[in-house]
């Protein structure tokens, strides 16, 4: 079963916006606690507590990405599901430790962008990231097995944080190194955490959200470059 995990980089653009506020805002805390109560109820049932031991192989053919369908390979289990897959992967993690990892990136760098943004540009990119990391994996992924996990979406936010930082350093004269390096240094992260988890990395996924994140800050979410 392919994962999704994040890095996040170390600081704001240059001109990061400033709020006296000290959480994250509504909707965010809403989209991780619906990933939250989804995979609270996969681990109860895991665990014999709540339901049947196989319910989260039920959520996963049913709700994770799944490139046979892409291909046609697979017949899908319920008409419409080769489309909704796009989205619904994201919402399903391997674990509570999964979770948090993307839960918290969610929160930390979803609040920053949407400062600058707004509720509903970051919820676009959130989930044009999700159908882009799919997307990828779907075209250029070598794994017949589900893939799961809102990296897709994380990546996506990491590759918009990136694109407005690239855009004030260039306009302001400063060097374009730092943003380079951190590009460099989150595909160093990808391979590391291939190799660790066995191939078990959706870097395809990672990829795809990026590049969604990175092109969205050029466009639907371009930042200011004061």
């Amino acid at each position: 079963m392919s994962r999704s995990m994040t890095t996040s980089p170390s600081g704001p653009p240059p001109d990061a916006p400033r709020s006296p506020e000290t959480g994250a805002p509504g909707f965010l805390w809403a989209l991780v606690a619906v990933m939250a109560a989804i995979e609270l109820v996969l681990s109860l049932s895991d665990a014999g507590i709540v339901g049947q031991a196989s319910w989260r192989w039920a959520a996963i053919a049913l709700g994770a990405f799944w490139q046979p369908l892409l291909s046609g390979d697979l017949p899908p289990v319920f008409p419409g599901q080769p489309l909704t897959m796009f989205i619904t992967y994201a919402f399903l993690h391997g674990g509570l430790l999964h979770l948090a990892l993307n839960g918290v990136v969610l929160l930390s760098l979803g609040k920053f962008c949407s400062l600058r943004i707004g509720a509903v540009r970051t919820l676009l990119v959130l989930a044009l990231s999700a159908i882009g990391g799919a997307l990828c994996f779907g075209l250029i992924g070598a794994s017949d097995g589900p893939m799961i996990g809102a990296s897709g979406a994380v990546f996506g936010l990491l590759g918009l944080w990136q694109s407005w930082d690239f855009a004030l350093r260039r306009h302001a004269g400063l060097p374009v190194q730092p943003v380079l390096v951190a590009i460099l240094g989150l595909a160093a992260a990808n391979v590391v955490f291939f190799v660790i988890l066995n191939g078990g990395l959706a870097w395809e996924a990672h990829l795809g959200g990026w590049l969604v994140g990175w092109f969205s800050g050029r466009t639907v979410a371009k930042g200011s470059t004061r």
